[in-house]
């Protein structure tokens, strides 16, 4: 399928940048990588959190129809990972919107909030509220970490921001079952489908997953979806560059080797003008993307492509001069050939980020990490695959689903459904087919 240029114009209007902040330190990075090890696996996380984890309801409204708890606790991941969560995110808010009368039994369904989503009114508004209405079934929305800090500034701050939400999850389906509350089900649209997925895969009970209009990896968004338009290459082409500890250390933490870990790579040099025409972008950066991504064709050579690693090491690609994509042909200047940068404390010399093949090895290293830490196939498969039911746009831009393993490869006995149109039409017009 095509993808929609509906996604493509909505992408346009907004100016908003992406990991502004680049990667994130380096000590975060390992720290998160080696907890994804722990929590990829169910069995290992069943005593991380205590079954009765402390929950406090401080506020609540009375409606027509429903009473809205206002709730919160002190998010898991602050005591397994100290420090790691920003100090505005070690609190966990939430919103438990409940019928005022029951259809039958007292089910409850979590909500995690996609991109943008800050609090509560929208997921509210749109699905909380006409569910109680249409079947009588409580919501409980959950506040993604960051969201309160208005945006994700690092790389990391993704990775953080999905282990923090995979525990705070089983924190309030092991609230609710205390409560009383059955049967208990996830959703969420977009990013909020996919961090549900997440938590869903932690779960050692069968529950309903219903995940709309998100997939099996978010490496896809970030470097061939319309998204990867917003990402800041620049800066965190820079620090890839001259800080060898993304080199030399954190891809060396990375595990994920999975049958489409290196499938990227062909499939961003075969639609590399379709997209970028799509995207935008300029003739010279679509010339600069395309040649480095047909050097050697080695996309499936192994794990030296993952850091664009060529026989002669990362020092003789140091040495090389550079004319990155994303400088739009500029010339840089011999000048800033000698010039020394610090990053994370560090002094380093800044020749190391003028190298024909630093935009490419950007990318690569981002899906990497991604699928490192956001790949299904990461994570334990969900106790009951026959209940989960995932929605998919047929033209979704965001989402791109070519080049990565299918849900259903991951997940077998899964049920897929997809919608006309792409990302932005579906989250515009079919809400009722999500409730």
């Amino acid at each position: 399928m095509g993808v929609s240029r509906l996604d493509v114009f909505y992408r346009r209007l907004l100016l908003t940048k992406l990991f502004i902040g680049g990667w994130g330190k380096p000590e975060d990075l390992k720290r998160i990588f080696e907890f994804r090890k722990i929590i990829g696996d169910r069995e290992r996380c069943r005593s991380l959190v205590p079954e009765d984890y402390p929950v406090h309801i401080n506020k609540t409204e009375e409606h027509i129809d429903c009473h809205i708890h206002d709730g919160f606790f002190i998010s898991p991941l602050e005591h397994l990972v100290p420090g790691i969560l920003p100090a505005e995110a070690v609190k966990a808010r939430f919103q438990f919107i409940v019928p005022k009368r029951w259809q039958k039994n007292r089910p409850v369904c979590i909500h995690l909030a996609g991109t943008g989503d800050h609090f509560f009114w929208r997921r509210r508004t749109l699905m909380a509220r006409p569910m109680v209405k249409e079947a009588g079934m409580a919501s409980l929305l959950l506040e993604n970490p960051y969201y309160i800090l208005s945006c994700l500034k690092n790389v990391s701050d993704l990775f953080v921001m999905g282990g923090a939400l995979i525990l705070e999850s089983t924190v309030l389906l092991r609230w609710l079952e205390s409560e009383g509350y059955w049967p208990l089900g996830m959703t969420g649209i977009s990013m909020g489908g996919y961090m549900a997925s997440l938590a869903v895969t932690n779960w050692p009970k069968p529950i309903p997953l219903i995940p709309c209009l998100s997939w099996s990896t978010a490496s896809s968004v970030f470097t061939t979806g319309v998204l990867s338009k917003a990402v800041n290459w620049k800066e965190l082409e820079k620090q890839y560059a001259i800080d060898s500890v993304y080199e030399e250390e954190i891809i060396k933490l990375l595990d994920y080797c999975g049958a489409d870990s290196f499938k990227m790579g062909p499939y961003f040099s075969k639609n590399v003008d379709s997209l970028e025409h799509l995207l935008g972008l300029s003739g010279d950066v679509r010339a600069s993307v395309g040649q480095s991504s047909k050097a050697g064709g080695q996309a499936e050579a192994g794990p030296g492509l993952l850091i664009g690693a060529g026989p002669e090491g990362g020092e003789a690609r140091a040495d090389q001069l550079f004319s990155s994509g994303n400088t739009g042909g500029r010339s840089l200047g011999t000048p800033s050939l000698h010039a020394n940068s610090t990053l994370h404390g560090k002094k380093t010399d800044l020749a190391k980020c003028y190298r024909p093949s630093l935009h490419r090895e950007s990318i690569s290293f981002m899906k990497a990490v991604m699928d490192e830490c956001t790949h299904m196939a990461n994570f334990s498969v969900p106790v009951d695959t026959s209940l989960i039911i995932v929605v998919q746009a047929k033209e979704d831009a965001y989402v791109p689903r070519t080049g990565v393993l299918s849900l259903q490869e991951i997940w077998p006995g899964c049920e897929v459904r997809y919608l006309n149109g792409g990302h932005i039409s579906a989250y515009l017009f079919k809400q009722n087919v999500f409730r």
